[in-house]
């Protein structure tokens, strides 16, 4: 069996909740790994991502990036439409508010997530979309 650190997607997530996080919570080049619990706008149906995350005081952040894309991950255009959204680090899941960090908030909250994960950086310049800070504040 592969360890958590190939798997992106679907099988990243199984893998994590399976083990709650035991397998999924370390990831590639240091980085960590929490599991967003969305409602699916159109379906209702919780949808989970595995996505690299930062603590910043008492909220966790996450950046909509999807690769540098001109189209915004679906997660976070479901999460514009329902902030409510449940969070798992490792064993613990937990209900939060997501909301999109403030033109003032976001240089300091995009240059802490750009030091774990430099690629942000080329990721926003591959799009004319800005890429957004997501701020989870627990519930």
């Amino acid at each position: 069996m592969s360890s958590a650190i190939d798997l992106h997607g679907a099988p990243h997530v199984a893998r994590y909740l399976e083990t709650d996080g035991e397998d999924g919570f370390h990831w590639r080049n240091g980085t960590e790994i929490l599991i967003l619990f969305t409602k699916g706008r159109k379906s209702g149906e919780e949808r989970s991502h595995a996505l690299i995350f930062r603590e910043h005081g008492d909220d966790y952040l996450v950046v909509a990036s999807k690769g540098g894309t001109d189209a915004p991950p679906a997660w976070f255009v479901n999460l514009q439409a329902d902030p409510e959204v449940e969070v798992q680090i490792k064993g613990d899941r937990f209900p939060a508010r997501a909301r999109v960090a403030t033109p003032a908030e976001k240089p300091e909250m995009w240059a802490t997530m750009a030091e774990v994960w430099p690629d942000y950086d080329e990721y926003q310049k591959k799009t004319d979309r800005e890429i957004p800070v997501v701020v989870l504040e627990r519930a």
